[in-house]
């Protein structure tokens, strides 16, 4: 099937573009951009026309960050609801995190996960493989036969490698293979036993708190390594106005360094995650969700992440990273859990959030509608930079690309109604918020691989 795509707003960082013009896809492969009202598709038996105008027509999205669950926890999430959730959010490319069950150690579990995605919507699915075998942090996966099998860099997330030494060898060793090193930083002597930020709402709570520290101290370690081993380093989820300096100060200096962040690092706080009982109905329909605590105060595990929200001064520091480039990339951690395990007491719940559905309409109503980022950043951001980083192609509406391409309605708005998803996971901080910008249509390789379906009136 070919694609026109007439009229539509078309944003491609990669060529300096924001214009108006129609967007011509033959054989799974962007074959050029044209002004209104060319002929280029004429003549076609087999033609597809789609009306875009007053919409976004961008490059799909690429998302670094995922935990599709898949192979050992399905429960949660497997690689086909990833791939719809992905596809409902407008991605077209993620990458997989390896803590899974087994862990993504083995060119096996690789292949494994290969398959599973070539049985789903379309949404390409890269892996990062464990730096060590069953994360265990003492002996380094056999990298060359991991990156043979097809991963696209290496990462503990979930954990940081504690042993400077094994982190040294595994950052020469993927300096030596030219792959990247995506860097979950958190020094496990300071956060552990802690469930949230530490500060004034974690102590109004009762709930141990972790300090900034644990995050920018081993972003501190890891940089260094990369400053004289001269690896590629990504820094996962950033959330600390402390690691947003160093991570600053490393750039200024030429380290090999880049960095992404959350949705809900430049959006929520730790004061959003401890309220007052009785401004919050706690027997509504997701009352299971909140943990009654100390002094009034009932606390959200939807709102529970690794690392944890931050202080309204680390938020102001990741949008000003964001800004000025300190930050490349935004992620969603998407992390899907079960009711049952989010209902926990909130210290004993599962860290993590979903976010593939909700990302690009956040981002854009807190980045772009507030005139903080230009559209063409947030497309740098959620595209162009991901694809530059992962080496995986994508991220531009280029002729001769592979066509993966989102239209967006940016004027439309609606509430964030996790009922709605595709992800098995409901576990989202943004439920209810009002944003703008509804994920249309997606194409993965010239194919449409979602369509938002037509509301009955």
């Amino acid at each position: 099937m070919n694609i026109l795509i007439k009229g539509g707003r078309v944003i491609d960082p990669y060529q300096g573009m924001d214009k108006i013009a129609d967007v011509f896809v033959k054989d799974g492969v962007i074959a050029g951009i044209y002004d209104q009202g060319s002929e280029a598709a004429g003549g076609l038996a087999e033609l597809r026309v789609i009306d875009a105008s007053g919409k976004w027509v961008v490059p799909g999205l690429i998302d670094m960050h995922v935990h599709f669950r898949e192979p050992g926890f399905e429960y949660k999430e497997d690689i086909k609801s990833g791939c719809e959730a992905a596809a409902a959010g407008g991605f077209t490319t993620v990458c997989c995190m390896p803590n899974t069950k087994p862990n993504i150690d083995s060119a096996e579990t690789v292949e494994l996960i290969k398959q599973k995605a070539s049985e789903a919507c379309g949404v390409r699915v890269l892996t990062a493989a464990c730096i060590t075998k069953g994360q265990q942090g003492g002996e380094i996966t056999d990298m060359e036969a991991l990156e043979e099998a097809g991963v696209c860099g290496f990462s503990e997330d979930g954990r940081s490698v504690n042993d400077i030494n094994i982190m040294r060898e595994a950052m020469r060793t993927a300096k030596y293979m030219s792959m990247p090193v995506l860097d979950h930083t958190e020094t496990e002597e300071i956060s552990r036993g802690g469930c949230m930020h530490k500060g004034r709402y974690s102590e109004l709570a009762g709930l141990e708190g972790i300090p900034g520290e644990a995050e920018s101290d081993m972003a501190a370690r890891d940089l260094l390594l990369a400053k004289d081993i001269r690896c590629d380093l990504h820094l996962q989820h950033i959330s600390k106005a402390s690691s947003v300096k160093i991570i600053r100060l490393a750039k200024s200096m030429g380290i090999p360094v880049t960095a992404e962040t959350a949705p809900h690092y430049f959006t929520l706080t730790d004061a959003d995650v401890v309220v007052r009982k009785e401004d919050i109905d706690i027997n509504g329909e997701r009352g299971y969700r909140y943990d009654i605590r100390q002094n009034g105060f009932v606390a959200d595990t939807h709102r529970k992440m690794n690392p944890p929200l931050g202080s309204g001064g680390d938020r102001h520091a990741v949008i000003s990273a964001l800004i000025d480039g300190t930050i490349d990339v935004i992620a969603t951690d998407h992390a899907p859990h079960s009711a049952e395990e989010k209902a926990r007491p909130f210290d004993k719940a599962p860290f993590g959030v979903v976010g593939l559905e909700t990302s690009f309409a956040v981002s854009y109503t807190e980045l772009v509608e507030t005139e903080i980022i230009t559209p063409s950043r947030l497309i740098e951001l959620m595209s162009l930079n991901p694809a530059r980083i992962m080496r995986c192609g994508g991220g531009t509406l280029r002729k001769g690309s592979r066509a993966d391409i989102a239209i967006i309605d940016i004027e439309k708005e609606y509430k964030i109604d996790p009922e709605r998803f595709s992800s098995k996971g409901r576990n989202t901080p943004f439920e209810g918020k009002r944003v703008k910008g509804e994920i249309l249509i997606t194409i993965a390789s010239g194919k449409v691989i979602y369509e938002r379906r037509q509301e009955k009136n």
